[in-house]
Protein backbone atom coordinates (compact mmCIF):
# COMPACT_ATOMS: atom_id res chain seq x y z
CA UNK A 1 0.00 0.00 0.00
CA UNK A 2 1.50 3.42 -0.96
CA UNK A 3 2.50 5.33 1.53
CA UNK A 4 -0.22 8.73 2.23
CA UNK A 5 1.79 11.97 1.36
CA UNK A 6 0.30 15.37 3.24
CA UNK A 7 1.80 18.22 1.57
CA UNK A 8 0.69 20.71 4.22
CA UNK A 9 2.82 19.16 6.79
CA UNK A 10 6.05 19.31 4.49
CA UNK A 11 5.41 22.46 3.23
CA UNK A 12 6.11 25.24 5.74
CA UNK A 13 4.13 27.64 3.39
CA UNK A 14 0.99 25.86 4.92
CA UNK A 15 1.25 26.77 8.57
CA UNK A 16 0.86 30.31 10.00
CA UNK A 17 0.37 31.91 13.13
CA UNK A 18 -3.00 33.21 14.28
CA UNK A 19 -3.22 37.26 13.38
CA UNK A 20 0.62 37.28 13.06
CA UNK A 21 2.12 38.44 9.68
CA UNK A 22 5.46 36.77 9.51
CA UNK A 23 8.17 36.63 6.24
CA UNK A 24 8.60 33.70 4.40
CA UNK A 25 9.80 32.20 0.97
CA UNK A 26 7.49 30.23 -0.75
CA UNK A 27 8.66 27.90 -3.50
CA UNK A 28 7.28 27.69 -6.98
CA UNK A 29 4.50 25.24 -6.64
CA UNK A 30 2.06 23.78 -9.51
CA UNK A 31 -1.59 24.07 -9.66
CA UNK A 32 -5.01 23.61 -11.24
CA UNK A 33 -6.16 26.62 -11.47
CA UNK A 34 -10.09 28.18 -13.12
CA UNK A 35 -10.14 31.69 -13.61
CA UNK A 36 -14.03 33.69 -12.69
CA UNK A 37 -15.10 37.11 -11.48
CA UNK A 38 -17.51 38.74 -9.43
CA UNK A 39 -19.12 37.72 -5.90
CA UNK A 40 -18.06 33.97 -4.89
CA UNK A 41 -21.24 33.63 -3.45
CA UNK A 42 -23.06 33.15 -6.68
CA UNK A 43 -23.48 29.97 -9.15
CA UNK A 44 -20.36 30.88 -11.25
CA UNK A 45 -17.98 30.52 -8.62
CA UNK A 46 -19.71 27.18 -7.43
CA UNK A 47 -19.25 25.93 -11.04
CA UNK A 48 -15.76 26.69 -10.76
CA UNK A 49 -15.08 24.82 -7.50
CA UNK A 50 -17.11 22.02 -9.09
CA UNK A 51 -14.99 21.82 -12.01
CA UNK A 52 -11.95 21.51 -9.77
CA UNK A 53 -12.54 18.74 -7.19
CA UNK A 54 -12.98 16.13 -8.84
CA UNK A 55 -10.29 16.69 -11.12
CA UNK A 56 -7.73 16.97 -8.08
CA UNK A 57 -9.46 13.56 -6.77
CA UNK A 58 -8.84 11.68 -10.02
CA UNK A 59 -5.28 12.94 -10.14
CA UNK A 60 -4.60 11.32 -6.61
CA UNK A 61 -6.67 8.08 -7.68
CA UNK A 62 -3.97 7.88 -10.99
CA UNK A 63 -0.83 8.55 -8.57
CA UNK A 64 -1.94 5.78 -6.48
CA UNK A 65 -2.96 3.36 -9.44
CA UNK A 66 0.07 4.48 -11.96
CA UNK A 67 2.66 5.30 -9.99
CA UNK A 68 2.36 3.99 -6.14
CA UNK A 69 2.23 7.74 -4.82
CA UNK A 70 -0.73 8.54 -2.48
CA UNK A 71 -1.11 11.91 -1.24
CA UNK A 72 -3.82 13.97 0.42
CA UNK A 73 -5.64 16.64 -1.83
CA UNK A 74 -4.82 20.05 -1.42
CA UNK A 75 -7.16 22.86 0.51
CA UNK A 76 -8.54 25.18 -2.14
CA UNK A 77 -6.67 28.15 -2.86
CA UNK A 78 -7.73 31.64 -4.20
CA UNK A 79 -5.89 34.54 -5.73
CA UNK A 80 -8.03 37.66 -5.41
CA UNK A 81 -7.39 41.01 -6.74
CA UNK A 82 -9.50 44.38 -8.35
CA UNK A 83 -8.55 47.64 -10.36
CA UNK A 84 -9.04 49.24 -6.94
CA UNK A 85 -7.48 46.62 -3.97
CA UNK A 86 -10.18 48.83 -1.71
CA UNK A 87 -12.64 47.33 -3.49
CA UNK A 88 -11.36 43.66 -1.41
CA UNK A 89 -9.99 44.85 1.86
CA UNK A 90 -12.05 48.12 2.65
CA UNK A 91 -15.10 48.38 0.72
CA UNK A 92 -15.67 44.59 0.63
CA UNK A 93 -17.33 45.63 -3.01
CA UNK A 94 -17.57 42.01 -4.01
CA UNK A 95 -19.26 42.26 -7.18
CA UNK A 96 -15.67 44.02 -8.48
CA UNK A 97 -13.37 41.50 -7.39
CA UNK A 98 -11.67 38.99 -9.86
CA UNK A 99 -10.49 35.48 -8.85
CA UNK A 100 -8.20 32.51 -9.57
CA UNK A 101 -9.18 29.53 -7.81
CA UNK A 102 -6.63 26.60 -7.27
CA UNK A 103 -5.59 23.65 -5.84
CA UNK A 104 -1.88 22.74 -5.61
CA UNK A 105 -0.54 19.30 -7.23
CA UNK A 106 2.28 17.31 -6.54
CA UNK A 107 4.98 18.25 -9.05
CA UNK A 108 5.47 14.45 -9.79
CA UNK A 109 2.00 14.88 -11.47
CA UNK A 110 2.60 14.72 -15.42
CA UNK A 111 0.52 16.62 -18.07
CA UNK A 112 -0.30 13.42 -19.59
CA UNK A 113 -2.11 12.39 -16.28
CA UNK A 114 -3.93 15.28 -16.11
CA UNK A 115 -5.24 14.49 -19.86
CA UNK A 116 -6.04 10.86 -18.89
CA UNK A 117 -8.01 12.62 -15.40
CA UNK A 118 -10.04 14.96 -17.46
CA UNK A 119 -11.47 12.21 -19.45
CA UNK A 120 -11.95 10.11 -16.43
CA UNK A 121 -13.88 13.17 -15.21
CA UNK A 122 -15.80 13.47 -18.67
CA UNK A 123 -16.83 10.51 -19.08
CA UNK A 124 -18.76 10.45 -16.09
CA UNK A 125 -21.03 13.79 -15.79
CA UNK A 126 -18.10 16.47 -16.79
CA UNK A 127 -18.68 19.67 -14.53
CA UNK A 128 -20.02 22.77 -16.83
CA UNK A 129 -16.45 24.26 -16.62
CA UNK A 130 -14.14 20.97 -16.63
CA UNK A 131 -11.96 22.29 -19.72
CA UNK A 132 -11.61 26.22 -18.24
CA UNK A 133 -8.99 24.54 -16.06
CA UNK A 134 -5.57 24.78 -16.62
CA UNK A 135 -2.43 23.72 -15.01
CA UNK A 136 0.43 26.67 -14.16
CA UNK A 137 3.23 27.38 -11.90
CA UNK A 138 2.90 29.96 -9.79
CA UNK A 139 6.39 31.67 -8.23
CA UNK A 140 5.16 34.04 -5.53
CA UNK A 141 8.24 34.09 -4.11
CA UNK A 142 9.10 36.75 -0.92
CA UNK A 143 5.39 36.87 1.20
CA UNK A 144 4.40 38.01 4.14
CA UNK A 145 1.29 35.52 5.47
CA UNK A 146 -0.77 35.41 8.93
CA UNK A 147 -3.42 32.71 9.75
CA UNK A 148 -7.28 34.24 10.08
CA UNK A 149 -9.33 32.70 12.24
CA UNK A 150 -13.09 33.01 11.67
CA UNK A 151 -15.50 34.27 8.92
CA UNK A 152 -14.11 34.84 5.90
CA UNK A 153 -15.71 38.75 5.89
CA UNK A 154 -13.83 39.55 8.97
CA UNK A 155 -10.62 39.20 7.14
CA UNK A 156 -10.34 42.91 6.36
CA UNK A 157 -8.50 44.34 10.03
CA UNK A 158 -6.43 41.47 9.57
CA UNK A 159 -5.45 42.61 5.79
CA UNK A 160 -5.00 46.23 6.65
CA UNK A 161 -2.55 45.72 9.34
CA UNK A 162 -0.37 43.64 6.81
CA UNK A 163 -0.64 46.13 4.16
CA UNK A 164 -0.56 49.20 6.40
CA UNK A 165 1.55 48.66 8.72
CA UNK A 166 3.72 45.47 8.73
CA UNK A 167 4.46 45.17 5.14
CA UNK A 168 6.06 49.06 5.12
CA UNK A 169 7.70 48.67 8.51
CA UNK A 170 9.93 45.98 7.35
CA UNK A 171 10.74 47.68 4.17
CA UNK A 172 8.70 45.96 1.70
CA UNK A 173 5.89 46.57 -0.76
CA UNK A 174 3.13 44.18 -2.10
CA UNK A 175 3.77 42.86 -5.73
CA UNK A 176 1.49 39.82 -7.38
CA UNK A 177 -2.02 39.21 -5.76
CA UNK A 178 -3.68 38.50 -2.77
CA UNK A 179 -4.25 34.40 -2.12
CA UNK A 180 -6.17 32.49 0.69
CA UNK A 181 -5.56 29.03 1.55
CA UNK A 182 -8.82 27.68 2.70
CA UNK A 183 -8.01 25.07 5.73
CA UNK A 184 -11.77 25.32 6.72
CA UNK A 185 -15.12 23.42 4.88
CA UNK A 186 -17.27 26.63 5.28
CA UNK A 187 -20.38 24.04 4.53
CA UNK A 188 -19.58 22.02 7.61
CA UNK A 189 -17.54 24.69 9.58
CA UNK A 190 -18.88 27.28 12.06
CA UNK A 191 -17.80 30.26 10.33
CA UNK A 192 -16.30 31.60 13.74
CA UNK A 193 -14.08 28.45 13.11
CA UNK A 194 -13.05 28.73 9.97
CA UNK A 195 -8.39 28.72 9.28
CA UNK A 196 -7.71 30.80 6.64
CA UNK A 197 -3.99 31.85 5.45
CA UNK A 198 -4.22 34.87 4.21
CA UNK A 199 -0.65 35.57 2.08
CA UNK A 200 1.12 38.97 0.30
CA UNK A 201 3.55 38.40 -2.51
CA UNK A 202 6.08 41.56 -1.71
CA UNK A 203 9.54 42.76 -2.93
CA UNK A 204 12.01 44.95 -1.68
CA UNK A 205 10.49 48.92 -1.41
CA UNK A 206 12.50 50.91 -3.61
Amino acid sequence: MATKVDLKRELPCYTAKRDAPEVLDVPDLRYLMIDGHGDPNTPVYEAAVSALYPLAYALKFLSRKELGRDYVVMPLEGLWWADDMDAFTAARDKSRWDWTLMIMTPDWITGEMVDTAVEQVAARKAPVRLHDVRVETLAEGRCVQALHVGAYDDEAPLLRRMHHEFIPEHGLTMVGRHHEIYLGDPRRADPATLRTILRQPVAAAS
